[in-house]
């Protein structure tokens, strides 16, 4: 097994997982969200996170055991925006999430359709966590006991919490909620415990009573800040990261920490992770609202790797921004520049060597490639694709030295690249180049001179020497009697119907010679 220096934060954070939890047969890294709505980029950053740790542990020889929680019984607190059927869906709420029908038809029900959205795509960014369903346990009555052990402890909860509260809790407060029986709803108020497992509820809406047994009953679960610390215990979380909001002064993670050890465990490793912004595309990250940006979403611009590359290459208690802008340009060549550096096609220092190595090692969804994919810039791909009408497999078949390993990350780059031109690129960064059936545009006498000068010269050209090409271009206006920009408007609005566009000569050399005299002639 090779072992990496620790370079990277994953690495720092895996030495110090083994270092203060001590030698063990597994070690468990934890993550977990609701799916209350759908399960946004944001999220994903805790995701990666701990999969980037997982990966390095793994890399130094430890068994590892990866869950993820889906808090899948939390209360339906909020229709989100992008649902259908918003009429039916406000009837159920306050009722647990897994009981919320899926009005989009997905699956059997509303937490479940928001989790097979994550489940189906984090395999492709070679994400493979153990999952747990939460509502599934507590309504088996799985945590009989914790609940019983938390009930007995009270007191000491209380005092915990009430640390950081600006208003106490009193002996009315409990460490367990019940969902009703007749309503499904959270709407009751606990009367009284048996000092057993015998709860007595009052249905707030109804006003009925109820005692109910926590070796049998499905509707009991413990509030989310004794909730977590008890699953700590319970599955041996050695390591959990967690987002501002959980790590905050007197946040969750604070009052989990104290909690942990009345259930006998200890707090596991853990870092503050930082929030995720969005350019390029409206609206904010809000699960609830449903303005949200997915993982899928990104998949759609960003290929596995590079979307694995934007976490991996950034600490996370970092905030940064996943671009759909042109920025999306620079995201790729970083990448690409990180990539060559990995192959020794880049020069750099040592030590920025050591940390690009292993982020690209990091950033890969199998065993890192023995080649590196192959290096077009991001920015003449898409001028490729646009020449070509989004035809992959055309531009494919045009570029020269393509070896076999390297035809499928090129194709899902390009499929990432037309996605991006087609829906989220700026206006002026796109075209269609011409055809025989495209309108003639309307030129002026200096204009049409000097297309037909440039339609002479370029008949004479070798279709081959852009630096030659490039000299005909100036040649031509010369031969008309125009000013160069004149002859780059005309020839720009002639071939694609625009004032601007690619470096002229570069741009014509890709669409070739007889493509341009075709276009060019009808003038």
């Amino acid at each position: 097994m090779e072992q990496h220096n620790s370079v990277h934060w994953a690495d720092i954070y895996a030495d110090r997982i083994i270092r203060e939890k001590g030698p063990k047969e597994v070690y468990t890294c934890a993550s977990g969200i609701t799916p209350s709505g759908t399960v946004h980029i944001g999220n994903f950053r805790e995701i990666i996170s701990v999969d980037l740790v997982v990966k390095a542990l793994r890399e130094k020889g430890q068994n590892v055991r990866f869950i993820y929680s889906w808090d899948d019984y939390d209360v339906f607190r909020k229709v989100p925006k992008n649902m259908p059927e918003q009429e039916l869906l406000q009837t159920y709420l306050r009722k647990p999430i897994t009981l919320v029908p899926d009005t989009t038809k997905r699956a059997d029900n509303y937490a479940r359709g928001n989790e097979l959205d994550v489940e189906e795509k984090l395999p492709i960014v070679g994400v493979h966590p153990e999952y747990l369903y939460q509502a599934q346990r507590y309504r088996s009555s799985l945590y009989a006991e914790q609940m019983k052990k938390a009930l007995e402890c009270k007191h000491q909860i209380i005092d915990i919490l009430n640390q950081y509260r600006k208003e106490p809790l009193d002996d009315s407060w409990w460490p367990i909620a019940v969902f009703s029986s007749f309503t499904d709803k959270d709407d009751t108020t606990i009367l009284s415990w048996d000092g057993e497992y015998g709860i007595t509820y009052r249905d707030d809406e109804l006003g009925k009573e109820e005692t109910i047994d926590l070796r049998t009953t499905p509707y009991a679960k413990l509030h989310w800040r004794v909730d977590w610390p008890m699953r700590w215990v319970y599955e041996g979380v050695d390591f959990e990261p967690a987002g501002k909001d959980h790590h905050s002064q007197g946040g969750s993670f604070d009052t989990s920490k104290q909690v942990v050890e009345l259930f006998g465990g200890h707090a596991p490793v853990s870092f503050q992770y930082d929030f995720i912004s969005i350019k390029g595309r409206g609206g904010k990250i809000s699960s609830s609202s449903g303005e949200v940006i997915s993982l899928g979403d990104v998949l759609e611009v960003y290929t596995p790797e590079i979307t694995r590359y934007l976490f991996a290459s950034t600490r996370p208690n970092t905030e940064f921004a996943i671009s759909f802008d042109l920025d999306v340009l620079k995201i790729y060549e970083d990448y690409d520049n990180c990539e060559r550096r990995y192959f020794g096609l880049l020069p750099c220092n040592e030590k920025k060597l050591a940390m690009e190595r292993r982020v690209y090692e990091l950033s890969q969804v199998g065993p890192v490639p023995t080649t590196p994919s192959y290096q077009i810039p991001f920015r003449h791909l898409c001028n490729l694709l646009q020449i070509n009408s989004g035809d992959i497999d055309k531009v494919i078949a045009s570029l020269p030295g393509v070896l076999d390993d390297q035809v499928e990350r090129l194709r899902t780059r390009c499929l990432c690249a037309w996605n991006w031109i087609t829906t989220f690129s700026p206006e002026d960064f796109r075209f269609a180049v011409a055809n025989a059936s495209t309108p003639l545009v309307s030129l002026n006498e200096d204009e049409l001179r000097a297309v037909k000068a440039l339609c002479s010269k370029v008949s004479s050209w070798d279709g081959a020497d852009e630096k030659a090409l490039s000299q005909l271009i100036y040649d031509a206006a010369a031969d008309a009697g125009v000013e160069t920009t004149v002859l780059f408007g005309a020839v720009y609005r002639a071939l694609i119907g625009k004032e601007k566009g690619p470096k002229l000569a570069g741009f014509m050399n890709t669409i070739g010679k007889d493509r341009v005299l075709e276009i060019l002639s009808r003038y």
